[in-house]
């Protein structure tokens, strides 16, 4: 195992990631609209992301990976989502999902990451069993929501382990989860993704029936004790760095979203009103509160990752209390982002409706993403009743 608490030097700053980023801004937001009708993200962009490295940033750097720090991941998938949402949502997804690699077996993390320059992880919730045979395990599953599966080489499916039937227990008691590796090459995609929005991100499915999969490709998730590669980022769970990125798509958006209304209305002059839109008072009043609101939720995200990653490096853990912080700051940034972009839309009117205004695909995209587990209301009840003393449930966090 590598040594665990020395940082390697060379990991990108954020500055360096945003510049990366920047330059490809324009043909991120050029491909938005082929994306969507191919209903996942085009070959020449998913090339342009390799070889911006856009898939490793949570990468261990054993296996070719960057390990940007969190607030580095958050901002980098904001600034993707200012251009294209779908496209930030995917790498969203499989960075996270790429954080396997700290967990699996050198060999097979070498295999799946290290020797192919574009191998890419992609999963999804859904039903699956994992029953032991010798050598590996017997798995069936019907599965969707795989995000990004279309350009990516291998799928996961988080599958409960059964014994004569039931549920296998781990020392605790609770029922062991196995996250199956399985080459893609080896299912068939269910194409189900029809949808209102985050169309690119291509999230379809797939069914197995006993279908093989090796021990040594299966990993147990969310457990210290499973690393193969510690340093302080694989300290985070993966639901950590994806409530962060999430909360990180959602901002972006909505950003753009205002930033295209600010523009148009220079010009607007709605029916029958006397002036132009940013002269009207309940619209500037309107604007006011919308960059209140998302500054604020921006920055409160930034700077509890910014504290909380700090706090980590001091002490050598991730508390459960860091874990809560989290959570409620990318909760409230997706909702805050909901808000604007709502507000946004309304005052936009006719202009936001059509294809081609810098509003639609947008609006679509950002309901989409509240709709998704990241955006769940009841992530603020699991704070709350946390912050007034209650049993924290975890199964978030």
């Amino acid at each position: 195992m590598p040594d665990s608490f020395v940082e390697i030097a060379g990991t990108p700053t954020t500055e360096e990631m945003l510049k990366r980023i920047e330059e490809l801004g324009s043909f991120i937001e050029e491909s938005a609209d082929d994306s969507e009708q191919e209903g996942h993200l085009t070959e020449r962009l998913v090339d342009a992301l390799h070889e911006a490295e856009l898939f490793r940033m949570l990468l261990p750097k054993p296996y070719n990976g960057l390990e940007v720090t969190p607030v580095t991941f958050m901002r980098s998938i904001e600034a993707v989502a200012r251009r294209d949402a779908s496209t930030a949502w995917c790498l969203c997804q499989q960075n996270g999902c790429s954080m396997s690699a700290a967990i699996a077996r050198p060999d097979v993390a070498a295999l799946i990451w290290g020797d192919d320059p574009r191998g890419a992880l992609a999963w999804g919730p859904g039903k699956a069993t994992a029953v032991p045979v010798e050598g590996g395990y017997r798995v069936t599953c019907d599965l969707s929501f795989c995000s990004g599966m279309h350009n990516s080489t291998w799928l996961g499916a988080h599958c409960m382990v059964l014994e004569n039937g039931e549920p296998q227990k781990d020392a605790s008691g609770k029922t062991t989860i196995r996250t199956m590796l399985i080459p893609k090459s080896e299912i068939e995609i269910n194409y189900i993704w029809d949808v209102i929005g985050l169309r690119a991100t291509g999230s379809d499915g797939y069914v197995l029936k006993d279908h093989f999969v090796p021990l040594e490709h299966s990993v147990i998730r969310d457990k210290e004790e499973e690393l193969t590669y510690r340093t302080s980022l694989y300290l985070f769970r993966q639901t950590n760095l994806y409530a962060c990125g999430f909360s990180g798509v959602a901002i972006g958006t909505a950003r753009s979203m205002l930033e295209a209304f600010k523009k148009l209305s220079i010009d607007k002059r709605p029916r029958l009103a006397k002036t132009v839109l940013k002269e009207n008072m309940v619209v500037q009043h309107e604007v006011a509160l919308a960059e209140a609101k998302l500054n604020a939720a921006w920055r409160f995200l930034n700077t509890e990752l910014e504290d909380i990653w700090a706090a980590v490096l001091k002490t050598d853990e991730l508390t459960v209390d860091q874990r809560m912080r989290i959570r409620l700051a990318s909760t409230h940034g997706i909702h805050e982002a909901k808000q604007v972009a709502d507000l946004v839309y309304d005052a936009a009117g006719a202009s936001a409706v059509f294809h081609s205004s810098p509003f639609e695909r947008r609006y679509r995209d950002i309901r989409t993403v509240t709709q998704q587990m990241q955006g769940r209301r009841s992530h603020y009840h699991t704070v709350g009743n946390y912050l007034l003393g209650g049993e924290p449930d975890l199964s978030s966090v």
